[in-house]
């Protein structure tokens, strides 16, 4: 085996790794896969990449210090994006609705990038108001474990201010976290309960599922129809919810892993395919996060 072609082979090992990384730090798999193809063309660069000890601690160092690059322009273009912006899902199983009362959700396609269940929706969309360096900071440390010296030599900050950015970054997510998160068991019950009546058009059995104060955001990127506003409260979101399950193909509709929790697949009448979020919290849904952007959506073709 050739030097470059042995390089190449410990890089692979490492791929899924870096994957994460990447997108935990940017929340769009797209930009993720960039990071992660830049890193590899840096390693090819280096003179004697076989002298490198750890491979793994320095390439998830290039990849978060060129994750953070490209913090500052992804920022800029999100605040110019038409409506609310979600991260990109990751969709693990599916199985329809119909079959959800039992069992395990049929096994997806193997090239699917491995789902991290520390990498939520909800812990996403709260990454989101961070700094950069914050976020950097949470992600590197309190995620993936790497010390805060190692932090530091990303960031190009000393290792104390780094440890003062997780703490920051910490407080942020400890409040837009669930206090109470839901087991497994306990979100295949909701989300259930959810397409059912939302299906069914049960408004008192859907106000019963939310938080009084629950959030719903759609992401459509202005590509397709969505809601351009974040609408909050159970009586307002579930008339939403409601009238946009009257105007989709109920029988389609999926019960799915979306980053790691159990989520839905919709298809509305305008064929535009929904991913559906659902972050729970003592046991009532306080987030809908409904992804309908096409550009964000690159499902395997047994999902389409």
């Amino acid at each position: 085996m050739s030097d470059r072609a042995a390089l190449a082979a410990r890089f692979e090992r490492e791929r899924a790794h870096l994957q994460r990384v990447a997108y935990a730090l940017l929340g769009s798999l797209s930009e993720a896969e960039d990071v992660v193809q830049e890193a590899w063309l840096r390693l090819e660069r280096v003179r004697d990449a076989a002298a490198i000890g750890d491979l793994r601690a320095w390439l998830t160092r290039t990849v978060a210090r060129l994750a953070l690059d490209v913090l500052g322009s992804a920022r800029r273009r999100r605040e110019q994006y038409v409506g609310p912006w979600l991260p990109e899902p990751l969709i693990g199983r599916a199985e329809p609705v119909a079959a959800g009362s039992g069992g395990a959700l049929a096994q997806d396609p193997a090239d699917r990038v491995t789902l991290d269940e520390s990498i939520s929706m909800a812990l996403l969309i709260v990454l989101e108001r961070l700094t950069p360096a914050e976020r950097v900071a949470f992600v590197l440390h309190d995620i993936f474990g790497l010390t805060f010296e190692q932090v530091a030599e990303v960031s190009g900050r000393s290792a104390p201010a780094a440890r003062k950015l997780a703490q920051r970054a910490r407080r942020h997510v400890e409040t837009g976290r669930p206090r109470k998160p839901a087991s497994a068991p306990q979100q295949r019950e909701l989300a259930l309960a959810f397409a059912t009546a939302c299906n069914e058009g049960d408004l008192e059995r859907l106000m019963a599922l939310l938080d009084p104060e629950v959030v719903w955001r759609t992401d459509g990127g202005g590509v397709v129809g969505a809601a351009r506003k974040v609408h909050r409260g159970a009586q307002r979101v579930a008339r939403a919810m409601i009238a946009l399950a009257a105007r989709g193909n109920a029988s389609a509709a999926r019960l799915a892993e979306v980053n790691g929790a159990l989520g839905l697949l919709t298809r509305g009448e305008d064929g535009v395919l929904s991913v559906i979020s659902l972050t729970i919290d003592a046991d009532r849904i306080i987030a809908i996060d409904i992804i309908r952007n096409p550009d964000k959506l690159r499902l395997p073709s047994s999902l389409l």
